[in-house]
């Protein structure tokens, strides 16, 4: 089912009710615009603060939720928050089994979710403990680098990326990472497949390259099996 879009404000909460999937291509485009719409004016934001009703949204991919992770920093960074609530099954699952709760914690309903922005702000300790590993990585897409920052980051390593294929090389100088993961956008760039001849020929740092396929994974699928990947590469 196609994404449908419905905003209204209630106070200085924008509320937006999905219907269909939240997935990569037109659906994430119509939601990022209609957010846009509806909180800024003349490039200013004018509301920080959006829920998303999700009660009959039926599937989330991997670009989808890393479209709602940078949503999400792009308006604590203006000063608000985007909260999710009224959960599909579907869209509960991605959030549990990617271990999203701190960035999405569940809310039941959208009166309840308006409720939680009074809180007291939470994002400082939403980090966790000690890193594992550093990871590089790679992708023009910004919506895919967030949602693999966020997943990364709370299974415990240290994440650096870029959406610059032609900075990716000087970034795992400097950093030195265990490993570095290419995302599928990577070898759509001209120097693309030279940046990952040059990784791996190296031979000092494990290369992953995502693929072509995993913007449109059902996104909780995508992050276990990602970070099984991670892990067994990690460690060896």
């Amino acid at each position: 089912m196609r994404l449908s879009l419905h905003s209204q404000k209630i106070g200085d909460v924008l509320v937006i009710r999905c219907q269909g999937r939240i997935a990569f291509g037109p659906e994430v485009e119509a939601l990022e615009a209609e957010v846009h719409k509806h909180t800024k004016h003349a490039g200013i934001f004018e509301i920080t603060d959006v829920v998303l009703q999700l009660a009959e949204t039926d599937y989330v991919d991997s670009s989808g939720l890393g479209a709602l992770i940078r949503l999400l920093g792009v308006l604590r960074a203006a000063g608000g928050d985007l909260k999710l609530c009224a959960l599909s099954p579907a869209v509960a699952k991605v959030i549990e089994v990617t271990s999203l709760e701190t960035l999405f914690p569940p809310y039941a309903s959208q009166e309840q979710a308006i409720a939680a922005f009074s809180g007291s702000p939470q994002h400082a300790s939403e980090e966790m403990g000690q890193s594992q590993a550093r990871i590089v990585c790679v992708d023009p897409s910004t919506n895919l680098l967030a949602g693999l920052n966020a997943l990364l980051t709370r299974s415990g390593y240290e994440v650096f990326t870029t959406r610059y294929v032609s900075d990716a090389w000087t970034l795992v100088r400097a950093t030195g990472p265990k490993l570095v993961i290419c995302g599928p956008g990577v070898m759509t760039v001209a120097t693309g497949p030279a940046v990952i001849q040059k990784l791996l020929e190296s031979g000092r740092y494990r290369v992953l390259q995502l693929p072509l396929h995993f913007h449109t994974v059902e996104a909780g699928q995508a992050g276990q099996e990602l970070v099984s990947q991670v892990r067994s590469l990690v460690a060896t």
